[in-house]
């Protein structure tokens, strides 16, 4: 997706009272100037001090911004490959089933699995909906945590900045409850417990911005990265390599539309420079609360399945990864 332009001008971190009695929160967000890109890759106080100040507004924005939407895309079930779907969905209702929701998934190294997740078919939806966020004009906040920081966005409210529109956050959050944490659950066992928080950014490489990622591990229990192309978008390169140290192994998997790799945090991978075209990738975190993550093997594997598909009831914390 593509974001708003920044400037390499001061702030105007909000506006006077008096204006802001007669000017709409989508208007007063929009004439709100983001901070410099130098500003936010060096994270300085004045940065996270425009982010918390406006986050109010902007939440206001949003919900305001689709209420006057006559043509967003919905974002339902219908976005989800089908044999997942129904899979999915009759484990919810009888867990017992889940096994054919694992045996959709492929482990092509420890700790790795891949499979299909979003139906290419519909995927547009979901990009038009994005594209429809980036043409807000409202200010979104890139992963600048990462070196992938021009052409994303955070997703998840623990984060500044993040897409506040209601019906984008309803549909992440089915996609973390309802898929992604019993789907973790399921792969991993040592991960119950783990998955009570949830974090997610979106990133975008192309050979003229942020063409690839260095190796690197994450702070997450468990990572799913899902491709947002569409069928008609290829790309070339990009290639992502995840290394078992302790095997002496790596494996090279290459992104299709739809498809998604789940992994444990701790697996370290890498991102390939991409040659042609461009990648656009959902990239959604589990861990436990005070970011804690599983550190043996089998710590929970005595849990069944009427365990595994269930939502947790701690609450959301406030505090963000990056």
């Amino acid at each position: 997706m593509h974001t708003i332009e920044h400037t390499d001008t001061a702030p105007n971190t909000a506006l006077n009272t008096e204006q802001s009695d007669h000017v709409s929160p989508l208007q007063q967000a929009r004439n709100l100037k983001l901070p410099s890109k130098s500003d936010m890759l060096r994270r300085a106080p004045s940065v996270e001090n425009f982010w918390h100040q406006n986050s109010q507004l902007f939440e206001q924005a949003w919900t305001e911004w689709e209420t006057i939407q006559t043509e967003l895309p919905v974002l339902d079930d219908s976005l989800f490959d089908p044999t997942l779907r129904d899979a999915v969905t009759q484990a919810w209702k009888t867990p017992e089933t889940e096994m054919a929701v694992k045996d959709l998934w492929q482990e092509i190294l420890p700790g790795v699995y891949q499979g299909q997740f979003f139906d290419p078919t519909q995927l547009s939806q979901l990009r038009r909906y994005l594209q429809a966020v980036a043409d807000a004009n409202i200010p979104i906040r890139p992963p600048y945590g990462i070196a992938l920081n021009r052409n994303g966005a955070m997703l998840d409210a623990r984060s500044t900045g993040y897409i506040a529109a209601p019906h984008f956050q309803a549909f992440y959050h089915e996609l973390m409850n309802r898929y992604m944490r019993p789907i973790a659950r399921l792969l991993f066992a040592d991960v119950y417990g783990y998955d009570t928080q949830t974090f997610g950014f979106s990133i975008q490489y192309q050979p003229t911005g942020d063409t690839s990622l260095q190796l690197h591990t994450d702070a997450s229990a468990v990572t799913i990265n899902i491709n947002l192309n569409l069928i008609d978008e290829p790309f070339t390169g990009s290639e992502v390599d995840f290394v078992d140290r302790h095997l002496g192994q790596s494996k090279q998997a290459i992104f299709e539309p739809g498809m998604a790799i789940i992994h444990r945090g701790n697996v370290p991978h890498a991102a390939h420079p991409i040659t042609s075209g461009t990648r656009t990738n959902m990239v959604l975190w589990l861990y436990g609360d005070n970011m804690q993550v599983p550190r043996g093997v089998g710590l929970h594997s005595d849990i069944d399945a009427n365990q595994r598909w269930t939502v947790p009831h701690s609450q959301p914390d406030r505090f963000a990864p990056f």
